[in-house]
């Protein structure tokens, strides 16, 4: 499919090692979890550490209650940068188990790394061990 200034896109899928790097390297995603049966989205700063996604939030009630307390959770987490006017960029999901962090050590170092873009209280502090992780890069054709 061409583009309006007249080159076309390709996607180049990423291995996981390509994948979990652009996700270390972005500001902010999205975490999707199920409520009340239904698929939530929530946007969330993270980092990447021992090759998982870690991430605070204040929707303790939402995720916490989809985990049951402390028991894994699967749900996905998205992140991108896509430049829209020249229509390149990437995308990854990981898809895998959410656990509430409990090790009081571990909480306050993912606090003190992951702060809040928002007023309030970021109450649990969340890891996400991907089982899927999948990337596409959309490309200029020929690059």
């Amino acid at each position: 499919m061409a583009d309006a200034s007249g080159g076309g896109r390709a996607v180049v899928h990423l291995d996981r090692t390509e994948s979990m790097r652009l996700l270390a390297g972005a500001a902010v995603g999205r975490i999707v979890f199920t409520r009340n049966a239904l698929p939530a989205i929530r946007p969330v700063n993270h980092l990447v550490e021992d090759g998982a996604v870690v991430l605070r939030t204040r929707f303790t009630t939402q995720l916490t209650t989809a985990m049951g307390g402390s028991s894994p959770v699967v749900v996905a987490y998205e992140a991108d940068d896509i430049d829209a006017v020249r229509r390149v960029g990437w995308s990854v999901v990981v898809v895998g188990f959410a656990r509430p962090v409990t090790d009081p050590g571990r909480v306050a170092r993912y606090e003190s790394l992951l702060q809040s873009w928002v007023d309030g209280e970021q109450a649990t502090v969340v890891s996400i061990e991907p089982e899927i992780v999948t990337g596409m890069r959309l490309v200029e054709r020929g690059c």
